[in-house]
């Protein structure tokens, strides 16, 4: 995609929101489209691939060890990518309509950071298996965003105490917060989807 600082897709449709997709580690921009379309029919879809590569696989931030986030780099990466969604919603008739994301994993870390770096920038995220990616200086006002988030008990990689870090952050800020544990590991279950489903049924214009 000529001019933009991100490889991208974007999905046009007749709702009137946009949908950010923020993949998890080693994902693409093609990973969360096929699940997006069926999650949320006729949303437009804003697809981007991480810029960090760990070993070669795409990232949206580096870690400096499994579960150690480079704190400095993660916020230099967040501004980056504030300012590419804010760029392709100008660039692609979406500006002035409500962003909301749909993370996974690492993406779903993007998210979290950028209701808590940029709370301007979305309207409420779906966030499948976080963590509380870093500490603000400043918590943000996030009245009147909605967050949903999808946990997993057995999760390695998204402990209890981080995601609930996490959710204290968030409510703290004036999030409007829902949680679901799944008797999962990190990788998602069908049960589960269904209930994101119906979050974003609820929730998106």
């Amino acid at each position: 995609m000529s001019g933009f600082s991100y490889i991208h897709r974007f999905e046009p449709g007749p709702r009137a929101c946009t949908l950010l997709l923020l993949h998890g580690t080693g994902g693409n921009e093609d990973d969360l489209v096929p699940l997006a379309r069926s999650l949320a029919p006729g949303v437009p879809l804003l697809s981007p691939r991480g810029r960090v590569l760990e070993n070669g696989a795409p990232r949206f931030f580096r870690r400096l060890a499994p579960g150690v986030f480079d704190e400095e780099d993660l916020k230099a990466q967040a501004a980056e990518l504030a300012g590419f969604v804010r760029e392709a919603c100008r660039r692609y008739g979406q500006e002035g309509r409500p962003v909301y994301a749909l993370g996974y994993s690492n993406g779903a870390n993007m998210a979290a950071a950028l209701l808590l770096l940029h709370p301007d920038l979305l309207e409420g995220a779906l966030l499948l298996r976080p963590v509380l990616p870093l500490q603000p200086r400043h918590l943000p006002d996030l009245s009147g965003r909605v967050v949903y988030v999808a946990a997993g008990n057995q999760d390695p990689w998204a402990p209890r105490e981080r995601v609930e870090a996490l959710l204290d952050c968030l409510e703290r800020a004036g999030a409007q917060v829902e949680v679901t544990w799944w008797p999962a590991g990190h990788a998602l279950e069908a049960a589960e989807l269904a209930a994101a489903q119906a979050w974003l049924a609820r929730n998106l214009p």
